[in-house]
């Protein structure tokens, strides 16, 4: 056994009971210590260890972040200031290649580079679907090092984060391809994310209290991501955002 999958110690992220327990029950089985939590916490964070390791931090974070409170967890990651909000995808994937998973391939072949994990902090392992690929630009962002076919098969979870524990890259093949497009997306990280929030109907000032913004920043972001898209108001950028997966 490698010692990332001896020692890896994993916090689960999910609003879901049903499914949170689930995927603490698929993790213990491949022998990882396993905490869960409902949303973002000092634990999350990898400032408190799994049950009868007092103080250990964890040493990989998973989110689905499709959950309400898995995209609150990207965003909080994203908004610590330690990944980059990228512009366009990069061909810099040369020094990541030794880190892919066997299905991780795709990433290389799109050409796209992965941030490091946010300093101070778990890594971080992403489960999406293709379908939002706005949730994949938002986990890069947060600088996660993994992202999982929600749809996929189990074990590519697992393999995710054992190489994620020692600081390797991992990309479903499925993923790539949206990874891609949601790099190419007119709207940036902060951008989705503001909308996001505004399209679950949160006002200004929630969406300024939530991402530690000002009332004036959060309006310019959606004024923004209304002109960039080509939207007529808000209401719109949130629809044509919604109908091409980016929120």
């Amino acid at each position: 056994m490698s010692r990332a999958q001896t020692t890896a110690r994993v916090q689960v992220i999910h609003s879901s009971g049903v499914l949170r327990s689930a995927l603490v029950a698929l993790l213990e089985r491949e022998r990882f210590q396993v905490t869960s939590a409902s949303g973002f916490s000092r634990a999350s964070s990898g400032t408190t260890g799994a049950p009868g390791t007092p103080g250990a931090p964890a040493t990989v974070t998973v989110v689905d972040g499709s959950c309400p409170v898995g995209a609150a967890h990207l965003e909080r990651r994203s908004l610590q200031g330690s990944a980059k909000e990228p512009t366009h995808a990069t061909p810099a994937l040369a020094a990541a290649r030794p880190g892919l998973g066997l299905a991780g391939a795709g990433a290389e072949r799109a050409g796209i580079a992965f941030a490091g994990a946010s300093r101070g902090c778990a890594a971080l392992v992403v489960l999406a679907g293709t379908e939002h690929p706005g949730v994949l630009r938002l986990a890069y962002a947060a600088g996660a090092l993994g992202l999982v076919d929600r749809d996929g098969p189990a074990n590519h979870l697992a393999t995710a984060i054992r190489l994620a524990a020692g600081g390797g890259r991992y990309v479903d093949d499925g993923l790539a391809m949206s990874l891609l497009r949601a790099m190419d997306m007119p709207l940036s990280p902060r951008e989705v994310r503001v909308l996001s929030r505004a399209a679950q109907g949160d006002s200004v000032a929630e969406i300024a209290r939530g991402l530690c913004l000002s009332h004036g920043t959060v309006r310019n972001y959606i004024a923004s991501a209304t002109r960039k898209v080509g939207a007529r108001n808000r209401v719109d950028a949130i629809r044509i955002s919604r109908a091409a997966g980016w929120v």
